[in-house]
């Protein structure tokens, strides 16, 4: 079975933060380390094959996706955590890195429904958004059991009973995605006035803060799952037969240039952006590119919210006061209007205040100092989409 197995991986105590350029370094290390790696020798001697790595360093560290083919989920994780450490421990420059955790992020109780049920009365809806929303319903923030309330046909006698069970596990379900706010470290509400973070102040920002770290961890785990999906069909988004979680969400027109590699720089690009949210290091959205995935990641907690009956008026307001704090403006919007193709390219429209977003540009920095992870920047020498 294949299985993605997350490798966090961070500096010692007391260590600098890495600048850009150390960044790039480290990511190069890490690749070049993992990509010498064809096959690792597990617990008892079981084989397992690494297919494909992915690597994403921030300033704290790096979150490394290893994609292998392995006979269960423990040998897995415990063959890519040794080899994440051997890694390190080769490379003068890293050898003072920890690895912090290696595991499958699986949803383990709704896998095992899932292989249970089969093809049976109890397997999981064909159609994806129902999906998504018995996911989101099955498990919560920080992996956490999140169950969506019930309403089961209970009889009249039993039904006041059963609301304020609901009520009480409505009120639990708040207070786990609420507990995950301080984790949105770059927005603390213990930021100092002045300062470059803005302040979480009320409950139903607090709430809104909660849910935009969840929403993170679901959208970078259904980004993969897109990437994947476009390997394996060989094809764009456009083209593409099976059904997508977000990749499908962007501009439609540009559809065609949605490949694999658009994907990964993507996904990459949000790994970076949340990463940012959460290890204190963001000031500001870098490129375009970032201005989407932040639409999406602020679908997905509305979509989080609503499902468990929490976003109410304020917590909606909260939600829009952040996108007005890190947005600096909407031009990307244009990019959603049916208007002819190549209107939105125009040079012309800076002078009407329109930043051009051709596609070639998304991954582009706004300026000089704005960051753009170095896998996914546009730059004459680095990766690029085939349609580009």
């Amino acid at each position: 079975m294949t299985y993605v197995v997350t490798v966090d991986m961070c500096l010692p105590d007391g260590a600098d933060e890495l600048d850009a350029l150390q960044q790039v370094g480290a990511s190069a290390l890490l690749e070049h380390g993992f990509d010498a790696v064809e096959a690792i020798e597990g617990p008892g001697g079981v084989e397992v094959d690494v297919l494909e790595t992915i690597v994403a360093v921030h300033p704290r560290g790096s979150i490394v996706k290893v994609f292998v083919h392995a006979s269960s989920l423990e040998t897995a994780e415990d063959a890519v955590g040794s080899v994440a450490a051997e890694v390190l421990e080769r490379s003068e420059l890293l050898a003072d890195w920890v690895v912090e955790s290696s595991e499958v992020k699986l949803h383990i109780d709704l896998t095992r429904e899932s292989l249970a049920a089969a093809d049976g009365p109890d397997a999981p809806p064909s159609d994806l958004r129902a999906r998504r929303a018995r996911h989101t319903a099955g498990t919560g923030p920080g992996d956490a059991t999140l169950a969506a309330p019930s309403h089961d046909g209970a009889d009249d006698e039993s039904a006041e009973d059963d609301e304020s069970a609901d009520d009480e596990e409505q009120a639990d379900l708040e207070a786990q995605i609420r507990a995950l706010a301080p984790r949105l470290i770059s927005f603390d509400p213990r930021a100092p006035e002045g300062g470059e973070a803005a302040a979480i102040g009320s409950e139903a920002a607090e709430l809104a803060a909660g849910a935009l770290v969840y929403a993170a961890e679901v959208l970078i785990d259904e980004l993969y799952d897109d990437v994947q999906t476009l390997a394996d069909e060989e094809t764009n988004v456009a083209e593409c037969r099976a059904e997508l979680w977000h990749l499908a969400e962007l501009p439609p027109r540009y559809g065609l240039a949605y490949d694999e590699l658009f994907a990964r720089r993507f996904l990459v690009t949000a790994i970076a952006l949340t990463t940012r949210f959460t290890d204190g290091s963001f000031r500001e959205l870098g490129c375009l590119a970032e201005e989407l995935v932040l639409k999406l990641l602020l679908q997905q907690a509305h979509s989080t919210l609503d499902l468990y009956g929490l976003l109410g008026d304020d917590v909606a307001e909260a939600l829009g006061r952040f996108a007005d704090e890190v947005y600096e403006d909407t031009d990307f919007e244009w990019l959603y209007d049916d208007a002819p193709d190549g209107v939105d390219e125009d040079p012309a429209l800076a002078g009407a205040g329109i930043t051009p977003t051709a596609i070639g540009t998304w991954f582009t920095p706004f300026d000089d100092d704005r960051y753009v992870h170095p896998y996914a920047v546009d730059e004459e020498t680095g990766p690029r989409s085939t349609h580009d």
